[in-house]
């Protein structure tokens, strides 16, 4: 009888460039598994509405065979690898705080019948951890990382596998993630619109990406973030394409600042809400109910100053927020608003459909002055000569 093994989808929805998927198909037949973890519920809406379309793209290419299961996945996996017959699950390596953790509990529990969890390849062109100082410690600053980060490297993206699917309806399965009712409009979703995306973006956008990268009102960046955040692509394909101009190499440098903070929330997993520079644990916030409700006026766009409200309309309306805004945003919130930005960061987290834990809340601390290569706490984006400068139409 052949080998079965279990290809279980987290945040690489996707058939491209997969290791975990190539490994996993080596070895015989594979069962590809999607858990609809109960955590799940507790994250923004707009986020769950544009995994379910993911999910719905990635079924849609596996010819419907994608099997679901409801509940813990320390529960769930093994007890599909039971099922089957499979003694190894195979995964792209998660490197957040929650990933780890629950990756922890789902081998031990595999491990416990023998099984192996088995994690090949992650999210990343390079992987946390890899790059380090000559004497082995992280880097605490971006630039000299990502001189680091180029030098490591990454292979070059790989063609989907041939592989025997054996899923649904061979296998049983719960139903898809239940309906997420949102105003937000998702857009095309999945692999091939990703892929869609970044040609248009290579042919029409890249070559002027750090001209045009800075103007909200302009079409003049990838708009990629979510794809990437739930790896309907990955980095290394979009790196692959690039070439040694002024465009495409800003552009790499975005993917670079992306890996830094997975980094540097990897070796501190309690800087996702947590000040990094616990110094600026003494600064004084507001937190009493007039600083609840500036925070209101903040979270609905109805502060009085254009840029700031503009953005936070965007991202309500949009659920995506372009990226000099949200920076003048954060900076409007902590430095002139004098809130917490934790406040800030579960709110953005909440209504973006890319809210990845590491890029959001250590950008948030980036403009809070609190963080690596971080924006000093007295250093304040003026959100008026911001709008001027960037959008003043």
């Amino acid at each position: 009888m052949a080998t079965v093994s279990i290809m279980w989808f987290r945040r690489d929805l996707r058939l491209t460039d997969l290791p975990a998927l190539t490994a996993a198909a080596a070895g015989g037949r594979v069962v590809p598994l999607f858990v609809i973890d109960p955590a799940f519920s507790g994250t923004g809406v707009p986020r769950r509405a544009y995994m379910a379309a993911a999910l719905r793209a990635l079924d849609d290419s596996l010819d419907g065979t994608l099997v679901y299961r409801h509940g813990d996945p320390a529960v769930v996996v093994p007890a599909l690898a039971a099922e089957v017959g499979a003694g190894q699950v195979f995964v792209s390596r998660d490197y957040g705080p929650y990933g780890r953790r629950r990756d922890a509990a789902v081998a031990a529990a595999l491990g416990s019948d023998g099984g192996r969890l088995v994690g090949v390849g992650s999210q990343y062109a390079v992987q946390p951890g890899e790059v380090r100082k000559a004497d082995g410690t992280p880097y605490a600053v971006f630039t000299p990382f990502s001189r680091g980060w180029r030098s490591v490297g990454w292979e070059y993206p790989t063609p989907p596998p041939e592989v025997e699917w054996l899923g649904a309806p061979d296998v049983d399965c719960d139903g898809p993630p239940a309906p997420v009712e949102t105003n937000v409009s998702i857009g095309p979703v999945g692999e091939g619109a990703a892929l869609t995306r970044w040609d248009t973006f290579l042919e029409k956008g890249a070559a002027h990406y750090h001209d045009r990268r800075d103007q909200p009102a302009v079409d003049g960046t990838s708009r990629l973030s979510a794809a990437l955040r739930w790896g309907t692509v990955h980095p290394r394909q979009l790196l692959a394409d690039l070439t040694v101009q002024e465009g495409h190499e800003a552009f790499a440098n975005e993917l670079a600042w992306r890996e830094f903070y997975a980094d540097v929330l990897f070796h501190r997993p309690e800087t996702a809400w947590r000040n990094l520079n616990q110094r600026m644990d003494a600064m004084p916030l507001d937190t009493d109910a007039d600083a609840r409700r500036r925070f209101a006026r903040w979270a609905t766009g109805t502060t009085g100053f254009p840029f700031v409200d503009a953005g936070m309309r965007q991202l309500l309306a949009t659920g995506w927020m372009h990226n000099r805004v949200r920076m003048v945003v954060a900076s409007f919130l902590v430095k002139d608003l004098h809130l917490p930005w934790q406040w800030g960061a579960r709110h953005f987290m909440a209504h973006l459909m890319d809210g990845d834990l590491a890029s959001n809340n250590h950008g948030w601390q980036w403009a809070a002055g609190t963080g690596t290569d971080a924006a000093p706490y007295f250093r304040v984006f003026n959100p008026t000569s911001q709008g001027e400068r960037f959008d003043p139409d």
